[in-house]
């Protein structure tokens, strides 16, 4: 057993297994017990079982398990670091593009149209919260534990200045999209 056949087989899961841990595990289990046959199914079966039952993505923890059990920390290190490779280079071509094209204009405008509907969109979610929670019979206190919220939130709020240019923010995105410049 080397490094380079631990590396290829949790570098083929994190390229693979599109959709997080549930969709690698049958990825990892054909490397690990059909390919490389370095665990049985009932050995697989107890670190799956293991696994699922820590806190974090099931793929790493498994790579990190399987890779220590083959060649030690080293291997541990070599595992996890495969399992996580394509989504970091992914991450890496992404960030260039971006780098790349951020002044375009097109970016620009694309930016200008997304800022105020998030705000809106968040708006009317906190809208949505407060009205719900003022009908909900099962929490009475619901409105004044959200005032109370509100109050804590702005014993830590930025300085007024900050405040009134993100207010006007707010306002702006809200007005825009009631006036349908931006829908």
């Amino acid at each position: 057993m080397n490094q380079w056949h631990l590396f290829l087989a949790f570098f083929r899961v994190g390229m693979l297994g599109y959709g997080g841990g549930p969709s690698s595990i049958p990825l990892v289990r054909a490397e690990v017990v059909t390919k490389y046959r370095w665990m049985t199914d009932e050995e697989f079966a107890e670190i799956l079982a293991i696994a699922n039952a820590l806190p974090g993505p099931i793929a790493t923890k498994m790579a990190g398990y399987i890779g220590y059990e083959q060649a030690g920390i080293l291997g541990a290190a070599v595992a996890v670091f495969a399992s996580v490779a394509p989504s970091l280079i992914l991450l890496m071509a992404l960030l260039q593009l971006l780098y790349k094209w951020k002044d375009a204009p097109q970016v620009k405008r694309l930016t200008a149209y997304i800022r105020p509907a998030i705000t809106v969109m968040l708006g009317i979610m906190a809208i949505d919260f407060f009205r719900e929670s003022r009908r909900s019979r099962a929490r009475p206190n619901g409105v004044s534990r959200c005032r109370q919220r509100l109050v804590d939130v702005r014993q830590m709020a930025p300085p007024s200045g900050v405040r009134h240019r993100l207010g006007a923010r707010v306002r702006g995105g809200v007005s825009l999209a009631m006036n349908g410049l931006y829908g």
